[in-house]
């Protein structure tokens, strides 16, 4: 594999996986041996649908605001604002008024966010 072929743009929407994880919600992903990256763009007021995986997951608010929900709380996040979701704790986004921009780091890879498709996971849409 070519060294170009490892590094990646934020800003090139042609860059990466894509796929359309809900209204209003699309990522795009770059799969590592240990790790995933997950470039999500949620549209102003989108939600996405609750879900879980076993997957760890990190998430930084790279552009914007949104409420998390996480493990039955709801919080507000700015700009900057990162946080941990540890495998099988319940989870979505809620992008506010101008919409956001989130980086989500998966250890181990997601193995459904390997390939394209819609939804948060291959056969299941709306959970796992």
């Amino acid at each position: 594999m070519s060294q170009a072929q490892e590094f990646h743009n934020l800003d090139d929407a042609n860059d990466g996986l894509l796929r359309e994880l809900g209204p209003g919600l699309t990522t795009r992903i770059f799969a590592g041996e240990q790790a995933m990256l997950s470039v999500v763009t949620i549209a102003p007021g989108a939600q996405g649908t609750l879900h879980h995986h076993p997957e760890e997951q990190w998430g930084v608010l790279l552009e914007g605001t949104a409420i998390r929900f996480q493990g039955g709380e709801q919080i507000a996040v700015k700009k900057g604002d990162f946080w941990r979701t540890p495998g099988g704790i319940p989870h979505t986004m809620r992008a506010g008024s101008d919409g956001c921009r989130v980086l989500d780091i998966f250890s181990p890879p997601r193995p459904e966010y390997r390939k394209p498709g819609k939804g948060f996971a291959a056969d299941h849409p709306t959970s796992e």
